[in-house]
């Protein structure tokens, strides 16, 4: 696991000369490259898609893992969370594929759309809202999973004594459910806003490479502009920022949800 850490930060104090060619150095001026140029509109961003995403994974997600583990009956658990892990096993690719199908101009929203006399239906895909749409897709599981298991382990009784002394579904939820399950919501937080933050396959192509973003600047840096050094410092501050965002969970996450 260090072995490519340390390569990484090894790159990223050297620098690409003329000829496009890695010249090992100890400098760091790719990292004040980064903060003076324009790359920080990047970085923002990717910190708003990753935060909006998880925001609405949480939304969609939460209720959804509260109807497995409070209404499915038991038997039937294991199927449904067997139909919402089966589209992890089909390729990350194909799935943004399957949408870009979906959502093109002569896609199937499209022609069901014009199929009621609508004959210039609005493009969908290479829009933010379409990038939103297929992050929430490809992240929902990871949300759900962890808020599952929470659930699922939660006193059925609590429920019950709430509703006996006088509690509203909402307030049930608010005061019971909510603290009870503190910990599967963190839990899926850091599961889906991490991985949103390196993500550059579903912004690169359901949003027609229209912004950039802090995974498609690695991904042109290493695959287009050959520039491995300014690369590597970019992935090595997306690891520390990862890094610190882990690290204050596990620093006072597990003290700040504990009921």
């Amino acid at each position: 696991m260090l072995l490519p850490l340390l390569i990484i930060g090894f790159f990223s104090l050297g620098y690409r000369d003329e000829p496009g060619k890695f010249v090992p150095g100890f400098g760091l001026h790719n990292y004040v490259r980064f903060f003076e140029g324009p790359y920080l509109n990047a970085l923002w961003r990717t910190f708003v898609l990753a935060t909006v995403t998880t925001a609405l994974c949480l939304l969609v997600g939460f209720p959804v893992a509260m109807w497995l583990a409070f209404v499915v009956p038991k038997k039937r658990q294991n199927l449904y969370m067997i139909l919402l892990t089966v589209p992890m096993s089909v390729s990350f690719l194909l799935r943004i594929y399957a949408w870009i199908t979906i959502l093109r101009p002569t896609g199937v929203i499209a022609n069901v759309l014009q199929s009621f006399g609508w004959q210039n239906p609005p493009i969908l895909l290479y829009s933010p809202g379409a990038v939103l749409l297929g992050m929430v897709y490809n992240y929902l599981p990871y949300m759900i999973l962890p808020l599952y298991a929470s659930l699922e382990k939660l006193d059925k009784r609590l429920l019950e004594a709430a509703y006996d002394l006088g509690a509203s579904g909402l307030e049930t939820i608010r005061r019971v459910v909510l603290p009870q399950s503190s910990r599967g919501i963190v839990a899926g937080i850091v599961m889906v806003w991490i991985p949103c933050l390196g993500d550059y396959v579903t912004p690169d192509l359901m949003g027609g490479a229209k912004n950039m973003y802090i995974g498609t600047l690695v991904q042109n840096q290493y695959l287009c502009v050959q520039d491995w050094a300014f690369g590597s410092a970019v992935s090595t501050i997306l690891l520390m920022i990862v890094a610190v965002g882990v690290w204050i969970y596990l620093r006072y996450g597990e003290r700040s949800v504990t009921p």
